[in-house]
């Protein structure tokens, strides 16, 4: 996206400032909620009667719980980036290449820091 002073543009970047900064309350919620649930899940696994099975149900749930705050954690990380990029005016341009990244990516996707094929390559 080129730096444009236009009014347009303006809001634009101010809405999903907004965007983010909500979406940045909402992960950090989400973490502190599955910090809490883990606790929670220890004390009671403490004091009731074991079951290997039950054992086993706990720790695939604390996997799962904890590969998802793995996600939250990397999304947060591109959301604090990209509230970063609007503070410098470099936001909707690539962090690997200058491009613009296309107004309806970054509607879809706020946080995006890349364009399309270049997230695919990163992926990879």
């Amino acid at each position: 996206m080129e730096k444009k002073n236009s009014k347009s543009e303006q809001s634009f970047i101010d809405a999903q400032r907004k965007r983010l900064e909500v979406l940045r309350a909402e992960l950090i919620a989400a973490a502190a909620g599955k910090a809490g649930e883990e606790t929670t899940l220890g004390a009671a696994s403490a004091a009731e009667a074991r079951e290997y099975e039950d054992d086993a149900q706990k720790l695939t749930i604390l996997e799962l719980d904890s590969n998802l705050v793995a996600h939250g954690q990397q999304r947060l990380a591109l959301v604090e980036r990209a509230l970063r990029k609007i503070e410098d005016g470099t936001y909707g341009q690539s962090d690997l290449s200058g491009d613009a990244i296309p107004r309806e990516r970054l509607e879809a996707i706020p946080e995006a820091i890349y364009t399309v094929s270049e997230q695919a390559s990163h992926e990879r």
